[in-house]
């Protein structure tokens, strides 16, 4: 059996952190494409953001339903995981006159490139892992 403590807080890894290009479009004073940098959240943060992107409605005979807004929750797990650029920097966002991180990103970015940035989100998330997967990974 292994070392149980291996699954102490202070033994676990903490954030995963990694560059990555979204835009060709973003380039320093060199002329270079600068990379934005994406960090993980924790299951924590995820709950808080998919609360967030939950709507109530009323339904029939007095009922509430509650639904998960699927595209408000990616914006705000993207914006979660996003580093660097500060999108909740007051002067960036009044560049591209709005308010708020959710629609700097929107904004900000091209369908494709807001796809592209969302996938690598995800995968840095762990949404990416079939359990199956690791159980035949750990087994070999």
């Amino acid at each position: 059996m292994s070392d149980f403590s291996a699954f102490y807080a202070q033994n676990a890894a903490v954030e995963t952190t990694e560059d990555f290009v979204v835009s060709p479009r973003f380039k320093d004073k060199d002329n270079k494409v600068i990379p934005w940098k994406l960090r993980s959240i924790t299951e924590e943060d995820n709950q808080a953001l998919r609360k967030a992107a939950t709507k109530r409605s009323k339904a029939k005979y007095g009922q509430y339903t509650s639904e998960v807004d699927t595209n408000e929750y990616l914006a705000k797990m993207v914006v979660a995981s996003i580093a660097y650029p500060d999108l909740k920097n007051a002067d960036l966002q009044k560049s591209y006159g709005v308010m708020g991180a959710e629609p700097l990103i929107r904004k900000m970015l091209l369908p494709g490139e807001f796809s592209s940035l969302m996938e690598k989100v995800q995968a840095l998330n762990g949404f990416d892992q079939d359990i199956n997967d690791q159980i035949a990974e750990v087994k070999n």
